[in-house]
C-alpha cells in the first residue's frame, strides 16, 4: 500500500516528464535534508520507500517521532543528480506534511500530562491521504479512531435522525453485524447519553457538552453501566484538552490533530557532486 502511495504521489508531480531529466545532465550526487524548524519528525516510512522505488541510497539520521530543532540533518541521500532532484520535491512534501500532523497532536499529548486518557484523531482527513495522516497522528504520541465506515458503527445525530426507535435499531444491528463490531452512539446531552447507555451500545461519545455535563454522564456511567467506554469531542483544544481528560471520560477525540496543522520547513540540499 505505502509502495503504491509514493508512487503516485511522485507520478503526481512528474506528470507527462520532468522537464529538466529530459534536458539535463546527471551526476552522482549527495544530498542532505535539514530541518528549518523544530517538531516532531513523522514520514520516514514513506520517504524511504519512495527512495526505494526510485533506486536512491538512503541513510536517515533521524527516524519518526524523533524531536527535531533546527539544523538537524534529517536523511542523507545519493543517486543520479536528476533523479533526486525529481523525487525532492515528493520527499519533502511526505516529510514536511506528516510531521506538521505529528507535531501537532504532540502538542496535545504533552497538554494531556500525564493523565490517562487516550486521543483518538477523526475521520477528517483529506480524500485519499486518511491512512497517511493517521499513521501521522500515531508518530506524534496519538491514537486512531476508526479507519472508516466498516470498522465500527458510530450513530450520530443525522444517523439517529433516521431511526424511529433506537433501541430497536441496535437490537437488529447486533443481530447482523459481526459478533466482535463495536456501536457507538453520538450524544449532545445529559439525557440522550442515559438513554443511549440503555440500548446496549459499547461507546458513547459526549460531543460538544461542557466538562460539567461529561462529569455528570460519567458519574451515571460508572453506577449503572460500567462497561460502556466514554469519549469527548467537539471543539476541544490544546488549551482545553486537559479539563475534559479530568472530567473522567476514557478518551477524547479531535479532528484538529490533523486538519489544524502546519507543515515543518524542511529543505534539500545538494552536497556533493561528482
Amino acid at each position: 500500500m505505502i509502495r503504491k502511495f509514493v508512487k503516485s504521489a511522485l507520478q503526481e508531480d512528474i506528470g507527462r516528464g520532468d522537464l529538466f531529466y529530459l534536458v539535463g545532465n546527471s551526476k552522482k550526487a549527495t544530498a542532505k535534508i535539514v530541518c528549518k524548524d523544530s517538531g516532531v519528525l513523522a514520514g520516514v516510512t514513506y520517504a524511504k520507500a519512495l527512495c526505494k522505488v526510485e533506486k536512491l541510497d538512503f541513510k536517515f539520521h533521524k527516524k519518526d517521532g524523533d524531536v527535531l530543532v533546527y539544523g538537524d540533518i534529517i536523511a542523507t541521500i545519493k543517486g543520479k543528480s536528476k533523479k533526486l532532484l525529481m523525487c525532492e520535491r515528493t520527499i519533502l512534501n511526505l516529510l514536511q506534511h506528516a510531521s506538521g500532523i505529528a507535531t501537532n497532536t504532540n502538542r496535545y499529548v504533552k497538554a494531556l500530562d500525564g493523565v490517562d486518557v487516550k486521543l483518538l484523531d477523526t475521520r477528517k482527513t483529506r480524500p485519499l491521504l486518511r491512512v497517511f495522516e493517521k499513521y501521522a497522528v500515531m508518530c506524534g504520541g496519538g491514537n486512531n479512531h476508526r479507519m472508516g465506515l466498516d470498522d465500527c458503527l458510530m450513530l450520530k445525530d443525522t444517523h439517529q435522525e433516521t431511526i424511529e426507535d433506537l433501541k430497536e435499531f441496535i437490537d437488529t444491528a447486533r443481530k447482523k453485524l459481526p459478533y466482535t463490531t463495536k456501536i457507538e452512539i453520538e450524544c449532545s446531552c445529559v439525557e440522550s447519553a442515559k438513554e443511549a447507555m440503555a440500548c446496549n451500545v459499547d461507546m458513547i461519545m459526549c460531543d460538544n457538552m461542557s466538562v460539567d455535563e461529561i462529569k455528570e454522564v460519567v458519574q451515571y456511567k460508572d453506577t449503572s453501566a460500567p462497561h460502556i467506554l466514554l469519549e469527548a469531542s467537539g471543539n476541544i483544544t490544546d488549551a482545553t484538552i486537559k479539563s475534559y481528560a479530568l472530567s473522567g471520560v476514557d478518551a477524547i477525540s479531535s479532528g484538529s490533530l490533523i486538519h489544524q496543522a502546519v507543515w515543518l520547513d524542511f529543505s534539500m540540499k545538494i552536497t556533493h557532486k561528482e
